[in-house]
């Protein structure tokens, strides 16, 4: 049993669930909204056709006239007693529904090729009167890590008997993956009604950017209205959010957040971001706010040298891995690692983490030092500790999909993402290992491929159905220069690329008496195939 020692800093905080009062209708509802909005004065000028045009709109899915049009009423419901053969129609219809929707978001601009602006989404926001700041927030940005410590700060709030909110990116199975609460992907239903009820301002938003030469809201800025709507009609209590890049100007940032998390910075989105560490943490450290918690890992001299001046501009308190937090003990176990703990409030012994690997473990001192800043530099009960980091899981993140042989997948796509993988893989897999690679064209993939290279006996190259990919053929002949041609394989197909990564794994004379193993990586989407095929469900599904 886990136990904790320390003393508490300061009085308990009262976390407060907020709500708020419904009108009588819908109809009146989305009257009001469209009066505040011309009487804010936020749009200077309307163009009143866009907004009668909006209500037309509404009107016409209340009268059922846009059948089949996303956002639109179901057809159907599901009856009571109804038989299982109806419940998957019915769910079968919500899904074709939550598609049409996707797709017609994913088809704005994505994140990057958007002027960075917070205007838009704070605009869409307000005029919905600012859900975000119905709730508290912890914010977490940085290059690799963030999903996983995303996960344990929820599980722990989560166990400590808070409603949650959890908004990360990119989805694997479904995109209201994206969008969690309590732990569990929006439902179908909540995600229709959240799209309905911001549809009509992000219409708004859209008109009057565009009207002013700016662009429509990209598709990363919508989700995160989406989200952020999603939370305060819950309602939560906090919100967990992690930046989808960056930070400074990345969408999620118009959350006011108590404590920012920042996760190991290194090189990755370099075309938008910057060439240098430096450059790039300058980026995520634009999330920390005035008087706020930083809870920082370790990082390179120069990043250090950047949080500890952000720190002090702006009278924020700094929490920093190995000096104020640290992972003092660490033992291998079957299913995870066995830990010790140390923040600047208690020591947290024989902690169970259900995830592998040491960069896990120090994701899960910053997550507990995050919600100990949480609950103003609390210590957290030992139970609460350890059931929280027992039960917490990170689909994709070195999850085995199948056995004999085993094979892993995981969401590495860049050189040090892909280093702390291989240092579980050795830790964990000591058998043969072959690697299933597929990987987006701006990414270093000579560097990648060259941290793969010491601990697998062979790379099977293979294709993602994406225009940012790299043609599987190119990949080989760059995997030729680092693995020799003899250890490189080509296969286009996912699922015939695992097998046959999985008949070299098993045909090594050299280790007769140890396990073979597969794992898939270099792209989320490559892992989000991989799990599909293998059979596994979609993440924080109910």
């Amino acid at each position: 049993m886990s136990k904790a020692e320390g003393y508490p800093r300061g009085e308990d905080d009262v976390i407060h669930a907020t709500s708020s009062d419904n009108l009588s209708s819908e109809e009146a509802e989305f009257d009001a909204a469209l009066s505040a909005v011309l009487a804010s004065g936020l749009i200077s000028g309307p163009d009143l056709s866009v907004v009668e045009e909006i209500r037309a709109e509404g009107e016409s899915e209340g009268s059922g006239e846009s059948e089949g049009e996303p956002g639109a009423e179901t057809s159907s419901t599901l009856q009571p007693g109804a038989t299982e053969t109806e419940r998957l129609a019915y769910l079968s219809e919500l899904d074709e529904r939550v598609e049409e929707i996707y797709q017609k978001i994913i088809a704005r601009a994505p994140e990057h090729k958007v002027q960075p602006s917070l205007e838009r989404v704070r605009l869409a926001l307000d005029l919905m009167g600012n859900p975000q700041d119905a709730y508290r927030a912890i914010h977490v940005t940085g290059t690799n890590g963030k999903t996983s410590t995303a996960r344990m700060i929820e599980a722990l709030l989560r166990e400590q008997g808070l409603r949650t909110g959890r908004f990360t990116s990119p989805h694997l199975t479904s995109v209201r993956e994206r969008i969690c609460l309590d732990g569990r992907a929006i439902s179908r239903e909540d995600f229709l009604t959240t799209w309905e009820d911001v549809e009509p301002f992000i219409a708004i938003v859209d008109e009057r950017s565009k009207a002013q030469g700016g662009p429509a809201m990209s598709f990363f800025e919508v989700f995160t209205v989406m989200a952020y709507a999603a939370f305060a009609a819950s309602p939560i209590d906090v919100a967990v959010i992690e930046v989808g890049m960056g930070g400074r100007w990345d969408a999620t940032n118009v959350i006011n957040a108590d404590v920012a998390v920042l996760t190991p910075v290194a090189l990755d989105h370099e075309r938008w971001l910057g060439s240098r560490v430096e450059e790039i943490a300058e980026e995520k450290l634009g999330i920390l706010k005035e008087g706020a918690s930083l809870v920082c890992a370790w990082q390179s001299e120069g990043v250090r040298e950047l949080v500890a001046e952000r720190v002090r501009q702006i009278h924020a308190h700094l929490l920093l891995a190995r000096r104020d937090l640290a992972v003092e003990e660490r033992e291998v176990a079957v299913a995870g690692q066995l830990l010790t703990l140390r923040t600047p409030v208690a020591r947290y012994e024989d902690v169970p983490l259900s995830l592998k690997g040491s960069f896990q473990a120090e994701n899960a001192v910053l997550a507990l030092a995050a919600v100990e800043e949480f609950f103003g530099g609390k210590a957290l009960a030992g139970d609460v500790v350890e059931h929280a980091f027992m039960a917490v899981s990170s689909p994709g993140r070195l999850e085995v999909v199948r056995t004999s042989p085993t094979v892993i997948v995981d969401a590495a796509h860049n050189p040090h993402g892909g280093a702390a993988t291989v240092d579980v893989l050795r830790e964990y897999y000591p058998g043969t290992l072959v690697a299933v690679v597929g990987m987006m064209a701006d990414k270093d993939v000579e560097g990648f491929l060259g941290v793969l290279e010491p601990a697998c006996a062979h790379v099977v190259l293979t294709s993602i159905p994406s225009e940012r990919a790299m043609p599987a053929e190119e990949l080989a002949e760059i995997a030729k220069d680092v693995f020799g041609q003899e250890r490189v394989h080509l296969q286009e197909d996912l699922l015939l690329a695992i097998d046959e990564a999985a008949a070299l794994a098993e045909s090594d004379p050299s280790a007769p008496m140890t396990y073979p193993a597969v794992v898939v990586l270099g792209s989320i989407q490559l892992v989000a195939r991989a799990r599909t095929l293998m059979g596994k469900p979609g993440a924080d599904e109910s």
